[in-house]
C-alpha cells in the first residue's frame, strides 16, 4: 500500500523526535568477563581505523557503556528508517527524469 506524503513526513517527525531523546551514545561491544585475578572483570571493545581497541571499565562504566551501545544501535536503525523515508518523499514528489520504465523500490533502496 502506497503512503500518503503525509503520512510519510508524520512518522519522519516521530522518528526524529525520538532520536532526540535518545541519551549517550556509543559503538562497540562490551563484555562482563565474570571474576578474574584481582576481581570483576569489564571490558569495551571497539574499531578505530581498522583496529580492535579494547578499555578495561569499572562496573558503573560497564553500565554506561552497555546503554550508550544500545541507544547507538537504536539511533542507527532510526537513521536506516528515516533515510528510507526521505528517498520515498524525494522519489514521490519532485520532478523525475523521462525513464523507459518506472524505478523498482529495490533500485531505490525503499523496500
Amino acid at each position: 500500500m502506497k503512503r500518503t506524503q503525509t503520512q510519510l513526513r508524520i512518522e519522519c517527525r516521530r522518528l526524529a523526535h525520538t532520536l532526540s531523546q535518545i541519551g549517550w551514545i556509543s559503538h562497540g561491544y562490551v563484555q562482563d568477563r565474570g571474576p578474574g585475578a584481582g576481581g570483576p572483570c569489564y571490558q569495551w571493545t571497539r574499531k578505530e581505523k581498522k583496529k580492535t581497541v579494547s578499555v578495561a571499565l569499572s562496573k558503573e562504566q560497564y553500565a554506561a557503556m552497555k546503554t550508550a551501545i544500545v541507544n547507538w544501535r537504536t539511533a542507527q536503525n532510526i537513521l536506516r528508517r528515516m533515510e528510507t523515508l526521505s528517498r520515498k518523499m524525494i522519489f514521490q514528489t519532485l520532478p523525475d527524469t523521462r525513464r523507459r520504465k518506472p524505478l523498482s523500490s529495490k533500485v531505490i533502496g525503499t523496500n
